[in-house]
């Protein structure tokens, strides 16, 4: 999918000549390319909403972004639309309503466990808003990256954005990565996971301590479960099959380990790693659902 990135300001946040005041002009081009997604980063069009009131604030953001969607769909070639304003205006409220199919929801994600657990607990409350066609867009990935580099943390980052629905974009040098984030990223149990075709993000659903316990509802009827330790020691923790909305022993399978655990209950103890998360797909697939 080629890429291209803009700004609807006089230029980007890398200070390369933005779409302001030429927004047909850069549509028809990027269509001319071959381009499929287009990121629309806020960047320089601060300056001009800076100082003035909130509720004009967000109506200039949506008349600039919603100008820039007519003139991609007057091209007559799909292209994917990416806003970025860091959230900014609620962005999450009115991104179907400029024609946005996925939108930032918080600041830049740093390559560090912290930035990354903040981006992902910064969605919740905002799932209702995703669906099919339009996401919370949580940031790219940072798995491989130095900081983001050690496998227990790269596989709670996946996890997190799996289990949220968020899109998948890659922000790691893909040609000099390391077998650990490889084998994270391409993990094709996971990635059914983020790419499921009901489209609804999951959300965190008990905390206790350190342990944090998220799921996610999917197509077929089952769930996916992910036990994340948020402390820098290992930790063994249960399920709260209450908060899951589960009774009595449900079989379950180890996405990460690729191995079924048979049926397990709220007595069955497993070892979280450092930092790291159990991802689990709990119940039994519908046949007609699949």
């Amino acid at each position: 999918m080629p890429g291209i990135y803009s700004s609807p300001g006089e230029t980007t946040c890398g200070g390369f000549t933005g779409s302001y005041g030429h927004e047909a002009q850069d549509a028809r081009l990027f269509a001319s390319w071959g381009v499929d997604y287009l990121k629309y980063d806020l960047c320089s069009f601060h300056r001009h909403i800076e100082g003035k009131p909130e509720a004009e604030q967000t109506a200039m953001m949506k008349a600039a972004y919603c100008l820039m969607r007519r003139q991609l769909d007057a091209t007559g070639r799909p292209i994917v639309y990416a806003l970025c304003s860091y959230g900014w205006g609620r962005v999450w409220e009115w991104g179907p309503e400029v024609g946005a199919n996925l939108w930032r929801t918080t600041d830049d994600i740093q390559a560090n466990y912290d930035s990354m657990m903040f981006n992902a607990s910064a969605q919740l409350g905002l799932q209702r808003y995703a669906g099919p066609g339009h996401w919370n867009d949580a940031d790219m990935l940072e798995i491989g990256n130095q900081g983001l580099d050690q496998l227990d943390p790269q596989r709670t980052h996946m996890t997190l954005w799996a289990i949220l629905a968020a899109p998948l974009m890659a922000g790691n040098d893909l040609s000099a990565m390391s077998a650990h984030a490889r084998e994270v990223l391409t993990n094709r149990e996971v990635l059914a996971i983020d790419q499921d075709t009901r489209g609804i993000p999951g959300n965190r659903v008990m905390q206790e301590g350190p342990i944090q316990l998220w799921a996610r509802p999917l197509s077929d009827g089952t769930l996916a479960v992910a036990l994340v330790n948020t402390l820098n020691h290992s930790l063994r923790a249960t399920l709260d099959f209450k908060a899951l909305g589960l009774s009595g022993p449900v079989p379950a399978r180890d996405l990460w380990q690729h191995r079924d655990l048979g049926n397990v209950d709220r007595q069955h103890v497993f070892e979280v790693p450092s930092l790291g998360v159990v991802l689990l797909k709990m119940g039994v697939a519908s046949a007609s659902l699949r």
